[in-house]
């Protein structure tokens, strides 16, 4: 009887390993992807980090610009029509208004088709071309003024 027991013994924890192998291959397996993507979205926030860090030395003057009209008690809005107006006024394509406001000029389409709005920050600089004639935008962009 001892022989069978012994058999039976052996033969339970054999299976016991085995399930516990497969286990804990899919855990190794999970803990290495999360590793994976763990380092991946690390690379990720240094490098959005260093671009801010970059981007933060021209910011400081939109901000102080947009806690001015705050201040005053003056919201931005945006209209779609009225932005494609004064694109229209000035006699700007939609890349020369995108390179004045520092957007592509797929996103001053999307603005003027309605399909997305302009961030705070980009309203702030739309704000700002509003306030400048022909002359002074072809003297932003450095082209020759037209009369």
């Amino acid at each position: 009887m001892s022989t069978f027991a012994n058999q039976l013994k052996s033969e339970i924890s054999r299976l016991a390993k085995k399930e516990v192998r497969a286990e804990t291959q899919a855990l190794k397996k999970a803990s290495t992807q999360f590793r994976s993507e763990i380092a991946a979205l690390k690379r990720r926030i240094a490098a959005l980090e260093a671009q801010i860090k970059k981007q933060g030395k021209g910011v400081g003057r939109v901000k102080a610009e947009v806690k001015t009209d705050e201040e005053s008690g003056t919201s931005l809005r945006f209209r779609v029509a009225g932005f494609a107006a004064l694109r229209k006024k000035l006699n700007l394509s939609a890349a020369e208004m995108g390179k004045l406001l520092g957007v592509s000029a797929q996103s001053v389409y999307h603005w003027e088709t309605g399909k997305t709005k302009p961030r705070a920050s980009q309203l702030a600089a739309i704000a700002a071309v509003r306030k400048l004639g022909k002359r002074a935008v072809a003297a932003k962009l450095g082209e020759p003024a037209e009369a």
